[in-house]
């Protein structure tokens, strides 16, 4: 998946929506769960045909964060799967058959839309505590699974632990590995999102996440975008060094050289790698000009 920011808006909120496609976002989110009200779950899921379209309007992709209980996730598929939504966010996730029982029930829908089938994609959030252990195996349950995060919030409450780098360093890095491992894109942040006006910590959350192995994260507040964007994309000079580092490792191994000094540093294959991985993902950051899930692994 080669999203970087994902911004999260209510399907019912139409001042939100107006504006959804100005914050540079590379995919918008539209809430079905925690910030629509029981009461409007309905209305909710009839505004998403007229929402995707618009939210969608200068090429970000359309998620659709659907809720967990069965009685809700049903109704919630039936209006989110069509034309124009790329991906559902699953919701407290409860291990690889939760998985498998929602991909059959998007794959009956796929059908009777004449959509191609597994055109749906899946991002899941683990939030508990019972769903820990299992986070290889919900990362390689179904072919639709492109990305992974853990839930803040909701998982330091189960855990009795305060949702700071700290408190969730450890699942962090359990989430990365198993999305790694899977071919999945690890999604996420560390650190509180409470202060919605604390930029600086926040930037200082993406660095952090940025380094221990997460490519992606989800925000609710549009000054976060640009953020996430710096934090996770790249620079044009990061990205021209990586150009000219492949070419000068490409030239090297042609005349048989396995490893190489590249502007005072020694280089071998695992950093060129890192170095195509960063073009190749830069390719998917031109939003509307690739598929987001072009260079996802399926190899499961």
């Amino acid at each position: 998946m080669n999203w970087r920011s994902l911004l999260f808006v209510p399907a019912t909120a139409e001042r939100f929506i107006a504006k959804a496609h100005t914050r540079g976002a590379d995919a918008i989110i539209l809430d079905l769960e925690d910030s629509i009200p029981p009461l409007e779950k309905g209305s909710a899921r009839a505004a998403l045909s007229g929402a995707v379209p618009r939210v969608s309007q200068a090429g970000a992709g359309v998620v659709v964060r659907i809720n967990q209980p069965l009685a809700l996730a049903v109704p919630d598929i039936a209006a989110a799967v069509g034309p124009g939504v790329a991906a559902l966010m699953l919701t407290k996730v409860l291990g690889p058959d939760h998985v498998h029982l929602l991909s059959n029930a998007v794959a009956e829908r796929e059908d009777a839309c004449g959509m191609p089938l597994g055109s749906t994609r899946f991002l899941a959030l683990v939030e508990t505590v019972s769903a820990l252990p299992q986070m290889g195996a919900i990362a390689a349950a179904d072919p639709r699974m492109v990305a992974m995060g853990i839930g803040g919030e909701d998982l330091a409450t189960e855990l009795g632990a305060a949702p700071t780098v700290d408190g969730l360093y450890v699942w962090a890095a359990h989430c990365v590995a198993a999305c790694r491992s899977a071919g999945i894109t690890p999604m996420g942040s560390l650190g509180s999102l409470s202060n919605l006006e604390d930029l600086d910590g926040y930037r200082a959350g993406l660095r952090r996440a940025r380094a221990l192995g997460f490519a992606a994260a989800s925000c609710i507040h549009p000054a976060h975008v640009p953020i996430i964007n710096e934090e996770y994309g790249a620079t044009e000079g990061e990205l021209d060094r990586a150009r000219r580092l492949v070419a000068a490792f490409d030239l090297a191994l042609s005349q048989r050289a396995g490893a190489m000094a590249f502007e005072g540093r020694m280089i071998d294959l695992p950093i060129v790698e890192r170095a195509r991985r960063l073009l190749i993902r830069a390719e998917g950051w031109k939003i509307g000009t690739t598929s987001p899930f072009d260079n996802q692994q399926t190899q499961r």
